[in-house]
């Protein structure tokens, strides 16, 4: 525990995995963590759901913890907020209680509810990809049609589908709310242009759900309500504590990072890379997501692409043919990844012409590709494990790269990234990704950046800080930045440039395999 004064800010964060309660001072100084898992279950391929009673026992368990951990005194809380998975989508009844398990946001179920976004010429789907990519089934408008036409009498009674965020506000207030985050970015609202796309939603099937969507739609930061006295004794804390409106959880690390002027992209790394950043005009194009109006901060429009597979690559690597390198960190305490990148470390540039397309899982941007898949090419005799795990690393950067190239094609031009997550535990790669890039990168001072961005926005809502630039000037600290070698990027554009052109041409025989193979 971190000695600091008061008053305190109090994020909680319902990721994947866990929900996490986390404490920061004013200043940005994190006091205590504390986490608590739940499950997640798989009733059918492609399926995947949780209990929202799981989620609450859960913050109960993390908020006593955090609470004890800080040794402080729940008086002492002047503000809340919250992140929590999206699209993840609950079925509430009259009462606010849960009528189904929530349709997780890696749900895929809705498959043939997303394809109907095709037959649409509804200004919405400027924001996939222009109007030229696919939509994905993991977003609000397909699960609520699969919901309607699979199970009509969950679908009947439910009087609010919410993203689970506001089902956190709902049980932590009381208030039914709906955040612009998840509206903008996930439901397809537009105050641009006033409002819900209605015929776009009639189109995917449920044009009637407009009836179960809180009609409040809140930006972030914004206080919803204060602590409920039911809550509060539930979670050991005062009532009446200003709760502000929070957001999903990628865009709340996007916060936490101090990513919220245009120019800037936060880089959120894991086993997955998410990018989003700010753009002060309105800006859709091939290859990316939005711009979506005040997603994160009112008056600006927000960009996103992303990776599906970075660092599970590297695992899969890891997991798969360094077993001896395992075992070794296993006996020294060191990590098996330091030693992998110490092997590869003298590996040159483009790792002796071996390149790796990262497409394991699929890809999100720039081509929306499911049935994406990944590629080695390259090999001779000559190449060894070291190769293969530089290469990947390669891989990754290349795709982020490829990411930001798309977007400065459509006049998005990022001058900065900031990066959180498990990459940034090696600088080594963090530099790489700069090099190939010729981005600079910075690095901030709490690797928990979703946790702390959920924090600042408490501060918001509370009227500690006049708004959220304002709580990133202050609770926001860079403690080191990588700017990009740039005979390093110039070597690398070669290689970046073959990266790019591999996938299209593979793509039409990449597509009959995976088709091929779904059938056997």
């Amino acid at each position: 525990m971190i000695k600091t004064t008061g008053p305190y800010l109090l994020g909680i964060d319902f990721g994947t995995e866990s929900c996490r309660v986390a404490i920061f001072d004013l200043t940005g100084r994190p006091v205590t963590f504390a986490a608590t898992g739940y499950k997640t279950t798989h009733p059918r391929p492609g399926w995947a759901e949780q209990n929202p009673k799981d989620w609450w026992e859960a913050l109960q368990a993390s908020c006593h913890k955090a609470m004890a951990n800080a040794g402080i005194s729940a008086s002492d809380i002047a503000g809340i907020s919250y992140d929590a998975t999206t699209m993840t989508v609950v079925a509430m009844d009259d009462k606010g209680n849960d009528l189904r398990p929530a349709i997780m946001w890696m749900d895929v179920r809705a498959t043939e509810y997303s394809k109907r976004a095709e037959e649409s010429d509804s200004w919405a789907r400027l924001v996939n990809g222009g109007g030229t990519a696919p939509a994905t089934a993991e977003w609000y408008p397909f699960k609520a049609a699969w919901l309607r036409d699979h199970e009509r009498d969950t679908y009947g009674k439910a009087h609010r589908l919410v993203d689970a965020p506001d089902w956190v506000t709902y049980k932590l207030t009381g208030e039914w709310t709906t955040n612009i985050n998840s509206a903008a970015e996930r439901m397809y609202y537009n105050r641009d242009r006033g409002g819900w796309p209605v015929d776009f939603y009639e189109t995917i099937g449920c044009g009637d759900v407009f009836d179960k969507i809180p009609e409040n739609v809140v930006d972030l930061g914004t206080q919803v309500g204060e602590l409920s006295v039911i809550a509060a004794q539930l979670l050991g804390l005062t009532p009446g504590i200003p709760v502000a409106q929070g957001p999903a959880d990628a865009w709340a690390g996007q916060i936490g990072l101090g990513v919220v002027t245009p120019g800037k992209m936060a880089l959120i790394t894991g086993s997955s890379h998410v990018l989003t950043g700010q753009s002060d005009k309105q800006i859709h194009g091939e290859g990316f997501f939005g711009g979506f109006t005040d997603s994160v901060v009112k008056g600006q429009y927000t960009v996103e692409g992303g990776q599906v597979s970075t660092g599970s690559v590297l695992k899969w690597f890891k997991d798969n043919f360094a077993k001896d390198i395992v075992a070794a960190a296993e006996q020294t305490g060191l990590s098996p990844y330091d030693l992998l990148g110490q092997k590869a470390k003298n590996v040159p540039i483009g790792s002796d012409g071996l390149i790796i397309n990262e497409y394991f899982q699929g890809n999100r941007t720039p081509y929306t590709d499911s049935k994406a898949r990944g590629i080695i090419w390259g090999l001779t005799l000559a190449h060894g494990p070291e190769h293969f795990y530089h290469a990947i690393q390669e891989s990754v950067a290349y795709g982020t790269a490829h990411n930001l190239e798309v977007m400065k094609a459509q006049g998005f031009e990022v001058k900065e990234m900031v990066a959180a997550g498990g990459a940034t535990q090696s600088r080594e790669w963090m530099q790489m990704h700069a090099d190939v890039s010729g981005v600079p990168i910075s690095l901030t001072q709490v690797g928990d950046a979703v946790a702390l961005g959920s924090s600042m926005l408490a501060a918001v809502g509370a009227g500690l800080y006049p708004d959220i630039q304002t709580a990133a000037e202050n609770m926001v600290h860079e403690i080191d930045r990588l700017e990009p070698n740039q005979e390093r990027h110039e070597e690398y554009q070669f290689y970046l440039k073959q990266y790019m052109a591999g996938y299209p041409q593979m793509q039409e025989l990449i597509h009959a395999t995976v088709d091929h193979e779904s059938q056997a």
